[in-house]
C-alpha cells in the first residue's frame, strides 16, 4: 500500500542505470551522457567549444548559514529538465525528429486493464503517417530531461536531508511538503522526477499531490493570458529590443545565415533568434552536434544578449515587475509570514515549485540580481527563511533563575536568502545596514524583504490588468 501511495512515478529504476540505449538516430556515450551521430565511434571525442552552463545543485560547496540562524522554511522554484526544441529550426543541420523520449514512455505498462479499462501507450507519428517508439514532441521532456531533473531530487535529498538534517528521512506526513507545477507535461513529469528522488517509495508513507492551477490563475510565470496589461507591454519590449539590437546581430548574418536558408539572424526574424537559440541549447544540451558557429561562444552571446532584452529588458521596470513577478513573490511572501507567525504550528517546511526558465530569469531580474544568462535546465532559485532566537530566550536554567521576573525576552528575527545557481544573491534592496544580517549582506531581513515585495504587489491586479 505503501509503494501504491508513493510511487507516483512510474519506473524510477529505469533512470538509474548509467546509460540509456538508442538504436535510430542517435546512441549516448555511457561516460559522458553525450549523444553523438551513430557512425561516430564511442570512443571519439568530439571536440566542441561551447556548452550551456548545466550547474547541478551542489550540495558539498552549499554554504552552512551563520549557527545563530536556524533554517524554518525552504521555498524552491526549478526549471523543468532538458527537452526538444519547441519548433522546428535548422532542419537541415540539426535532426526534425528526436528519438529520445523511450524512457519516460515505459513508465507506464503499455496496457494494464484498470476497472476493465485499458490504458495503451503512447506513440508519436509523423506527418507522413509512420510512427515510432521513444519519437518525442515538440518541447517535450527527454530521458536526459527525466534523468537530470531525478538528480536534482537526489541532490535537494542529500542536503537538506542528509547534511542539514532539516528534513525527516521517511515522509509522514503531507502537511510539511509541497509540490506545485505550471500545466505544462514537461513542468509536471519534472517534478515527479524530484518527488521520486526526495522521497522515494522506501521513504514515503504521505505523498503530497502536485498542485496545478488554471492558466488564468497561474503566477508561477508571467500570466499574460490573464494580464493584457502585462501582454501589451511585453510586446512593446520586445520590439524595442528589435531596433536596438537587430543591428548588433547584423554581423553574424556572414556565419549564420547559411543555416537559416538565407536569412538574416534577427529578434523579428523568420525563425526568430529566440528560437534559434532555443533549439540551439536544446542540441547542445542532448549532445547534439550543431553548425560550427553555434559552437563559438562569441557568436552565441550575441544571439543570448539580444534575445535575453528582448525577453526581459521589461522587468527593468516597476509596472510590469509588478504584473509579472508581483503575485508570485507575493504568494512567498504570505507563506513565510505564516510560518512566522504560526511556528511549530505551521508545519510546512519546502515548498517545490516547476517552472520555467523565463519565471527565474523574471525573478531574477525583479529583484536586481539577474545575470543577463539565459537560465539553463534544471536551473534553480531557492529561498530560505531563517529564525534568529534572542540569546534571552536560549538562557541556562541557572541564567534563568536569576534573571529578573520583570523582564521579557525579546521576539526572534526572521531572514531570508536568496540562492541562483549554488550562489547567494545579495539582494541591493537590503544592502544598507539594518536591512541584513551583521557582515552577511546575503541574509536579508525578512522585514526589509517583505517591504519590498509589498511594493512590488499589485493592490488590484485584475485592474492593473486591464489593457
Amino acid at each position: 500500500m505503501q509503494l501504491f501511495r508513493c510511487a507516483t512515478l512510474f519506473g524510477l529504476l529505469l533512470l538509474s542505470s548509467p546509460a540509456f540505449a538508442y538504436e535510430d538516430d542517435f546512441v549516448i556515450m555511457p561516460s559522458t551522457t553525450s549523444r553523438v551521430p551513430s557512425s561516430v565511434s564511442h570512443n571519439e571525442a568530439l571536440p566542441y567549444v561551447y556548452r550551456t552552463p548545466q550547474v547541478p545543485l551542489d550540495v558539498k560547496g552549499y554554504p552552512v548559514a551563520p549557527p545563530e540562524l536556524e533554517l524554518e522554511q525552504v521555498h524552491v522554484y526549478v526549471r523543468h529538465g532538458e527537452r526538444t526544441p519547441v519548433g522546428i529550426r535548422l532542419a537541415s543541420f540539426i535532426p526534425e525528429h528526436w528519438l529520445m523520449c523511450k524512457t519516460g514512455r515505459q513508465r507506464m505498462p503499455a496496457v494494464e486493464d484498470v476497472g476493465g479499462i485499458p490504458r495503451t501507450r503512447r506513440v508519436v507519428e509523423k506527418k507522413d503517417g509512420t510512427a515510432a517508439e521513444g519519437l518525442c514532441l515538440l518541447g517535450e521532456l527527454t530521458d536526459i530531461g527525466l534523468k537530470s531533473t531525478f538528480n536534482y531530487g537526489d541532490a535537494l535529498r542529500r542536503l537538506y536531508i542528509d547534511r542539514l538534517q532539516f528534513l525527516p528521512d521517511i515522509l509522514k506526513t503531507r502537511e510539511e511538503i509541497y509540490f506545485r507545477s505550471t500545466n505544462m507535461p514537461r513542468t509536471i513529469e519534472s517534478l515527479e522526477q524530484v518527488m521520486g528522488a526526495l522521497y522515494p517509495p522506501s521513504k514515503c508513507q504521505a505523498l503530497p499531490p502536485i498542485l496545478v492551477r488554471n492558466g488564468r490563475d497561474e503566477n508561477l510565470l508571467g500570466n499574460t493570458m490573464s494580464c493584457k496589461r502585462l501582454e501589451y507591454l511585453q510586446i512593446g519590449f520586445a520590439q524595442a529590443a528589435a531596433a536596438a539590437y537587430n543591428q548588433t546581430l547584423e554581423p553574424l548574418d556572414k556565419h549564420v545565415s547559411k543555416y537559416l536558408e538565407g536569412r538574416p539572424i534577427r529578434i523579428d526574424g523568420k525563425p526568430r533568434a529566440s528560437g534559434v537559440l532555443d533549439t540551439i541549447r536544446a542540441a547542445v544540451a542532448h549532445g547534439i552536434k550543431v553548425p560550427p558557429e553555434f559552437e563559438d561562444k562569441a557568436v552565441v552571446d550575441v544571439i543570448e544578449q539580444a534575445v535575453v532584452n528582448e525577453w526581459f529588458a521589461g522587468y527593468k521596470t516597476q509596472e510590469v515587475r509588478r504584473l509579472g513577478m508581483g503575485p508570485l513573490l507575493a504568494d512567498l511572501s504570505q507563506k513565510m509570514q505564516r510560518k512566522v507567525e504560526r511556528g511549530a504550528e505551521d508545519p510546512l517546511k519546502i515548498l517545490i515549485h516547476s517552472t520555467h526558465d523565463t519565471a527565474l530569469a523574471a525573478m531574477c531580474a525583479t529583484l536586481d540580481v539577474f545575470d543577463e544568462k539565459w537560465p539553463a535546465f534544471t536551473a534553480a532559485i531557492t529561498f530560505e527563511l531563517f529564525k534568529k532566537t534572542p540569546p534571552t530566550a536560549r538562557q541556562s536554567y541557572l541564567q534563568a533563575i536569576f534573571s529578573s521576573p520583570f523582564k521579557t525576552s525579546a521576539a526572534p528575527e526572521y531572514f531570508v536568502r536568496m540562492r541562483y545557481q549554488n550562489k547567494n544573491m545579495a539582494l541591493p534592496v537590503c544592502a544598507e545596514e539594518g536591512k541584513h544580517l551583521d557582515g552577511h549582506p546575503e541574509i536579508c531581513t525578512l522585514a526589509a524583504f517583505r517591504d519590498r515585495v509589498k511594493e512590488l504587489t499589485p493592490v488590484d491586479w485584475d485592474a492593473e490588468c486591464l489593457y
